[in-house]
């Protein structure tokens, strides 16, 4: 048994794997902008726009206005009006510091956006880290280690044995062994016999009984190698080495692979077909079928590679014919090696690679292929069929399967390995984003709140409505942020960052009404949060309550039929008559006022009621502090509708 490292062996162990380098190298807000005739109903928005077109300005008017445009995907104006915000305040929730830089980032102010979404992360204490500062890679290779339990081959030689794919209860793979005895041609390479294809009769146990040569035209003075077989089992998909003669005769002749295509007839491969795919200045090799065998995955150093080997697929049409190869892109071929795919029935494509992170060398990774052609996450096997020697040629029917390897203690230069699969790849890349969104007021669960998850490209990722009891749930990337909206009809949304690297992310939304019920007897003052302050022993309307009384001046302008109520309150501090008739001063300013922002003198009425309804405990005689004096000191505007 050879108990030594056999890295210096790689390019000749490998042929098939190296040759190609060592040779050749709108649903969103719109139902929040319905405009509501009905008289039961106030959209909010067309009264902040209101406030501020008329020239007033405060935090709330412009955070309010700032998100109705930003939930809207209008950009510019969310900027806009988000601008206005921070001029006034920094002092607010980081959330606006990220809606302000996506605002700025839509419009094409790149600069500003990164500034604002720097100060974001600084605000927020998170970090936006790369995913190879974000994971620790060890330990994520380490969650699917120990699932395989393996052994070596009894098939291997003292050469080259590696590759594996099944072929009616036998093992078809290549080898260096040379069963004839018969003086075979070397290779001038390495000195061993060139790679031919054998095949060995499993047992029911697992066990492989001796190997005998492919028959038929498929073997021949070159390498052969990576067969696979249509599930009829009468057609055979192969690797072959050729010769092109250099145009320089000083130089010598260039070696590259070729995918071939044979019948089986009669016991024997025949009819070997070069296929349309190669060419003569680049290699293709590794082929495997799809799962419908409509497809063919393989290997190629084609022009347009985007490292040393790529992944390609090509279509297989109804005669055969072989359509244009298609590269897998970046989420599977770097800019090293990859090699040696294998599709199982689910479509999980399993193939080997040095430019994805791993233990050392080569490393066998997995990725699902989704019904729609896109990828899911990329996880690398684990231990022990991974090591920090160069493991190839992943193989599996059932739970059973090979891989190759030119780790120490096998027989040869490169061995096969049988290995069980005690359990399933865990996708450890995956995260949860879930939570709850409620009723702010009431908090009661809003069912089929619309939850969107945006990508850190702004793509939407996934869409999902809540349940009965206000939850939803969605698996994600761990390695990407997202942008969580929570949006409801006749509510304010709301959105939440969702840091990437993280199992488990939480994100609960409590949601402001923003379309409002409204019915006779309700005070507007306090659906729209309306305080109007009266200095001690004063009827005039203060500044701060002109800008509350221009709330209620929207409300009447934008809604003809809702008539107004106002009642005027003071505190105790004086005695009820005097009272009495102060209330009713200030009530009479306060009408007053409103006739002249245009209100008609036939849609107002008022009263004041003095000290008798007080809204605390600061009666005659109590003491009690200012502020708990000035709370007394109030207007309601009860809504009433014309008949």
């Amino acid at each position: 048994m050879n108990t030594y490292p056999k890295i210096p062996y790689m390019c000749v162990a490998f042929f098939f794997a190296f040759v190609l380098t060592c040779l050749g190298q709108e649903v969103k807000l719109d139902r929040a902008n319905k405009k509501y005739e009905d008289l039961a109903f106030i959209d909010a928005s067309e009264i902040y726009l209101d406030l501020a077109e008329s020239g007033y300005r405060s935090e709330d008017l412009f955070r309010k206005l700032g998100n109705i445009y930003y939930f809207n995907a209008k950009y510019v104006d969310a900027a806009n009006w988000y601008r206005e915000l921070f001029s006034l305040t920094e002092n607010l929730d980081p959330i606006y510091y990220l809606r302000y830089s996506q605002s700025l980032k839509a419009i094409g102010d790149e600069g500003l956006s990164i500034y604002w979404f720097n100060t974001y992360i600084e605000k927020n204490g998170t970090v936006d880290e790369t995913y190879g500062n974000a994971i620790d890679y060890l330990k994520i290779i380490e969650e699917n280690s120990g699932r395989y339990t393996m052994q070596t081959a009894k098939i291997n030689s003292t050469g080259v044995d590696f590759g594996a794919s099944f072929h009616e209860k036998k093992l078809v793979f290549a080898s260096t062994q040379d069963v004839t005895k018969t003086g075979k041609r070397l290779s001038p390479w390495d000195g061993l016999s060139y790679l031919d294809l054998f095949e060995s009769a499993m047992g029911k146990d697992g066990s492989l009984q001796a190997p005998t040569k492919l028959k038929g035209d498929v073997n021949t003075k070159y390498h052969e190698s990576s067969a696979v077989f249509t599930a009829d089992g009468k057609t055979m998909y192969f690797t072959r080495n050729n010769i092109t003669p250099s145009k320089n005769k000083r130089k010598q002749e260039v070696q590259h692979l070729k995918i071939y295509r044979a019948k089986l007839k009669n016991g024997k491969w025949t009819d070997v077909e070069d296929l349309s795919i190669n060419g003569d200045d680049y290699s293709n090799a590794h082929p495997v079928l799809s799962p419908k065998e409509d497809k063919m995955y393989f290997v190629s150093d084609r022009p347009g590679a985007l490292g040393f080997t790529d992944v390609y697929t090509v279509t297989i049409g109804p005669n055969g014919i072989l359509g244009q190869p298609k590269n897998l892109g970046p989420k599977i071929n770097t800019k090293g090696r990859e090699s040696f795919p294998f599709l199982t029935p689910d479509n999980e494509l399993y193939f080997s690679s040095d430019g994805h992170y791993g233990l050392g060398g080569y490393d066998i990774f997995y990725i699902k292929i989704k019904e729609d052609g896109s990828f899911g996450n990329l996880l690398n096997v684990g231990k022990p069929l991974n090591s920090s020697f160069d493991d190839l040629a992943f193989a599996i029917m059932g739970d059973k399967g090979y891989i190759s390897s030119n780790r120490p203690g096998g027989l040869g230069h490169d061995d096969i390995y049988s290995f069980i699969e005690t359990e399933k790849i865990k996708d450890v890349l995956k995260s949860r984003i879930f939570g709850v969104v409620t009723d702010k007021e009431t908090k009661e669960p809003l069912k089929n709140s619309s939850i969107t998850l945006y990508d850190e490209r702004d793509q939407v990722f996934v869409e999902l409505n809540t349940n009965e009891k206000g939850y939803y749930d969605s698996e994600v990337d761990i390695n990407t942020s997202y942008i969580v909206k929570a949006e409801k009809d006749k509510y304010e949304s709301k959105d939440a960052y969702s840091q990437k690297g993280q199992k488990e992310r939480e994100h609960n939304f409590e949601l402001d009404k923003n379309v409002i019920d409204i019915k006779a007897g309700d005070d507007i003052a306090k659906l729209f949060n309306v305080i109007i302050y009266f200095d001690l022993d004063k009827s005039n309307i203060r500044p701060d309550a002109a800008l509350e009384l221009e709330k209620i001046v929207s409300v009447m302008k934008l809604h003809p039929t809702i008539n107004i109520d106002v009642r005027s309150h003071t505190d105790s501090r004086a005695d009820d008559m005097y009272n009495m008739d102060l209330s009713e001063r200030r009530a009479k300013s306060t009408i007053d006022y409103l006739i002249t922002r245009g209100i008609s003198k036939t849609r107002l009425t008022s009263k004041g009621y003095g000290e008798s309804q007080l809204v605390n405990h600061c009666s005659n005689g109590v003491h009690c502090t200012k502020a708990e004096h000035q709370l007394n000191r109030r207007s309601e505007f009860i809504v009433e509708f014309k008949n």
